[in-house]
């Protein structure tokens, strides 16, 4: 039976190790962030103390494409999320008033979810780790480094050194802690040789608010999920329990509107969205929650060819991070962690294989993913730069940019490009791979000749401004 040691508990961390589990591997969770898991949804979102998850209370969303990896590889904590008051959402109720063909179409069920508000979604997976045969979950333990050998040449990792003194073995070790992880760090002190990174500030302030109805029922959904409105972006996300959230999101240098911190100018911006207004119309249940300094990061454990450690991988947030505006994060670190178990079923045993083989799968299947959301945040701060600054921010006509901005012109007139465009935003195909047709680019720019994006109704930079004065 192989041993496994998990580094992080939170949705991603607890999700793979109950694959893992069921797959027959003796697997231990280790989480810094002391205290029981609630015994309720409500007290997770009330009482749930995790000071080692900065975005924790922050909005969070379940794409279409992590809940049916989390209906299939955990059905059963599918189910309870239903039953905790997740939130059934149908991303095709977005579909314009533009496209006169509404007919459904095969295949229309993938669009379909059910979301939660984070403490939620891992209240849900703590409880079911708990009673999980096979899964050791030990909360309150800080874990300081790597325990190590060289085998072949490579630093290979053995298990984990806890703050306590104590060393915990393992044939696998998984670094699951998220954004704050100390892989790199570790791994230099163990002699290995630098992992492959690059990052940036994704350059995003982001300024929310939770509500609750008083009836259950969630505020009417008029606009995209995520609407522009030139210098600034209202986010509006389905919670649990008749609870959701609405999001500003701004450029972190645009000064000027960080006034947005502030209840009453924030709720003043918001209302002067005809479209998104009566998503205010709720019990606040918290105060605005700000959010800056997010980092686009990316690591890479195989540099020129061979790993620079082998017995540790990273997995979700710790391999891959990006800003949050496209509502990605945890379905694509569950993505990875269904990706992990398959690999860990064939060469758990070898190594540097399963190093390789580790890497190949993650650049293969999640590194587009990673590369298309870094090209679209970058298109999105641009547009927010140039708007504020009264530039043109187009871009020539055969890049991805100008190929992404055609298709947002032709979307809302064609209903199969609409679609397209939902399977990217669900993560369930990235849009580049669909765009790599040319069919699908003559269509995307034959539709969108000679029409224009029509701007969503919503106060100009002027009118912002003196609502936060």
């Amino acid at each position: 039976m192989t041993k496994i040691v998990m580094i992080g508990g939170g949705v991603c961390g607890l999700a793979g190790a109950m694959m893992l589990a069921r797959d027959g591997h003796n697997v231990t969770v280790l989480e810094r962030d002391n205290g029981p898991v609630p015994q309720s949804a409500a007290g997770a979102w009330d009482e749930w103390s995790r000071e080692g998850v900065k975005q924790f209370r922050q909005p969070h969303y379940l794409q279409p494409g992590g809940w049916a990896v989390l209906k299939a590889a955990l059905p059963d904590v599918g189910a309870a999320l239903e039953a905790s008051g997740g939130t059934r959402f149908d991303a095709l109720c977005m579909m314009p008033p533009s496209i006169v063909d509404r007919a459904p179409r095969p295949g229309d069920e993938r669009f379909v979810t059910t979301t939660a508000r984070r403490p939620v979604l891992e209240h849900v997976l703590g409880q079911a780790a708990q009673s999980e045969p096979g899964l050791e979950m030990r909360r309150g333990v800080v874990v300081e480094g790597l325990t190590t050998q060289w085998r072949d040449g490579e630093v290979h990792v053995t298990g984990v050194r806890l703050r306590s003194g104590q060393e915990l073995a393992a044939d696998l070790v998984v670094d699951a802690m998220g954004r704050r992880s100390n892989l790199p760090r570790w791994l230099c002190a163990a002699g290995a040789p630098p992992m492959h990174e690059e990052a940036a500030d994704s350059g995003f302030i982001y300024y929310s608010r939770f509500f609750r109805s008083s009836d259950g029922r969630l505020p009417a959904l008029r606009a995209p999920i995520f609407a522009s409105f030139g210098t600034f972006g209202v986010v509006t996300l389905p919670g649990d329990s008749g609870t959701w959230s609405v999001t500003v999101p701004i450029s972190r240098g645009d000064q000027a509107l960080k006034g947005l911190r502030h209840v009453r100018g924030w709720s003043s911006v918001v209302a002067a969205c005809p479209l998104q207004a009566h998503w205010l119309e709720g019990e606040p249940i918290t105060r605005v929650l700000a959010m800056g300094g997010v980092i686009d990061r990316y690591r890479r454990m195989v540099v020129d060819g061979r790993p620079v450690a082998t017995g540790i991988v990273p997995l979700a947030d710790a391999w891959a991070c990006t800003n949050p505006s496209l509502g990605r994060g945890m379905s694509f670190g569950l993505r990875h962690a269904e990706m992990l178990r398959d690999v860990v079923r064939k060469h758990v045993d070898q190594p540097y294989e399963f190093a390789q083989r580790w890497d190949a799968v993650t650049e293969e299947q999640l590194t587009p993913w990673y590369r298309e959301t870094v090209d679209e945040n970058r298109d999105g701060l641009r547009q927010l730069e140039a708007a504020r600054n009264g530039t043109n921010g187009q871009h020539a006509d055969a890049s991805p940019s100008a190929l992404r901005a055609a298709l947002l012109t032709a979307m809302p007139h064609d209903p199969d490009l609409f679609r397209m465009f939902l399977d990217s935003r669900c993560c369930i195909t990235p849009l580049n791979e669909a765009l790599a047709s040319s069919a699908v680019v003559e269509r995307v720019l034959e539709v969108a000749q000679g029409r224009g994006r029509v701007p969503l109704p919503g106060p100009s930079r002027e009118q912002v401004l003196g609502l936060l004065n």
